[in-house]
């Protein structure tokens, strides 16, 4: 059997996984054993294990990593705690591989550990681009320690191969998040409610708003813009997802705390809706605003607009549903009128998503065999050069 650890550190990350770690749980061949850490194991960030655990997933082991500091220290001291107890785990466990997904700072750290003890890593979502956040370091700096890869998109193959890397061990698969939409039974809008326990009786906005980590003393003053333009949309309801666990994060969850407390009668502000939910009030929501990747990569398989605010994803491949705007209240505005107006709702009905087509697990499972009963892993890797 392979022995495959799978690691999630936050609630996004399990969500789009989750299709894939069903899949190898199943799976005769593997040994899929899921390593839980970051977020997922902080209170303040909504004790997102639990969902896993809700889910009957297992879970091999806890480690737990994140620093109690603030700012930037938060995240240097995150990633040497991670550092520090992934190398001891690694040592004495000694995987087969280490699998992970997309750009975050602890997954690095993560990897560098992994690195370190002579574990191979497969990486999801390698070869994206996201110029206004760290996350396109981190990003590419995983690609460079990975050994097998399998990017959403072709273009993004191409950009690993570019980075270096030897085609024959780099796969195109799509996204797992829209395999995850395809593949669960939503729930019904009623249902919806009844879970969340917020009555949907407008038509409302599914909102997210991450840190540009990249830019600095912006975030409160970009939430703020965002905020003044839902309270302009008087018609309307708003869910909103808190950030995660980056450096600013608790700035915007504190500053969303207080703007829901006293708009309780339309703003329901949650830590986290779980993947079902999530996905769920997707489905039925007008549209979806904010910064995170979810709006470029999952929302457009619901046809419904994506207002795309500021920086933090420039670079992604994107849909013609996704509709860019900087982080100032006039540019929101005028995003969310093109969004809501009938001739662009009717224009996203026929959007075609570049993500992928609903069977990325089953893809990934394939590769993952056919290259271990056909190859002997030599972390020697050779750089793959271009001929320009």
């Amino acid at each position: 059997m392979i022995n495959i650890n799978v690691l999630t550190t936050t609630r996004a990350e399990y969500g789009l996984m989750r299709p894939l770690i069903e899949r190898m749980r199943k799976d005769e061949d593997i040994q899929m054993k899921l390593l839980v850490t970051g977020a997922h194991l902080s209170e303040r960030f909504g004790l997102t294990y639990r969902e896993i655990e809700n889910d009957g997933i297992p879970i091999y082991r806890k480690i737990d990593i994140l620093s109690d500091k603030e700012g930037v220290q938060f995240v240097s001291e995150t990633m040497a705690n991670a550092l520090k107890l992934f190398t001891e785990y690694f040592i004495a466990e000694q995987p087969d591989f280490l699998l992970v997904d997309g750009d975050r700072y602890e997954t690095m750290a993560i990897c560098v550990a992994a690195f370190n003890s002579n574990v191979p890593i497969i990486h999801l979502s390698g070869g994206a681009t996201t110029d206004g956040a760290a996350d396109e370091f981190y990003r590419h700096a995983i690609t460079k320690m990975a050994y097998l890869h399998f990017p959403t998109t072709d273009i993004y193959r191409k950009r690993i191969i570019q980075l270096g890397e030897d085609p024959e061990r780099v796969f195109t698969v799509g996204s797992l998040g829209i395999e995850n939409i395809m593949s669960t039974k939503l729930l019904t809008k009623a249902e919806l409610e009844k879970s969340i326990s917020f009555e949907l009786d407008k038509p409302y906005a599914l909102v997210t708003f991450h840190p540009v980590t990249l830019e600095k003393m912006t975030c409160i003053d970009q939430l703020n813009e965002l905020l003044w333009v839902c309270d302009e949309l008087k018609d309307m309801k708003f869910i909103i997802t808190m950030a995660n666990a980056d450096a600013g994060g608790d700035d915007i969850n504190e500053a969303l705390i207080r703007y829901a407390s006293t708009r309780n009668d339309r703003v329901l502000c949650v830590r986290s809706l779980g993947a079902l939910r999530y996905v769920s009030a997707m489905k039925y929501c007008e549209f979806v605003m904010g910064n995170s990747s979810s709006g470029l990569i999952e929302t457009p398989s619901f046809k419904i607009p994506t207002v795309n605010i500021g920086d933090r994803q420039r670079g992604r491949i994107k849909a013609e549903s996704v509709i860019d705007c900087e982080p100032v209240r006039g540019s929101i505005l005028k995003a969310v009128e093109l969004a809501r107006s009938e001739e662009f709702r009717e224009f996203c009905t026929h959007v075609v998503n570049p993500n992928g087509d609903g069977d990325s697990s089953r893809k990934i499972v394939k590769h993952i065999k056919e290259y271990c009963s056909g190859h002997t892993v030599d972390l020697k890797k050779k750089f793959y050069d271009i001929a320009f």
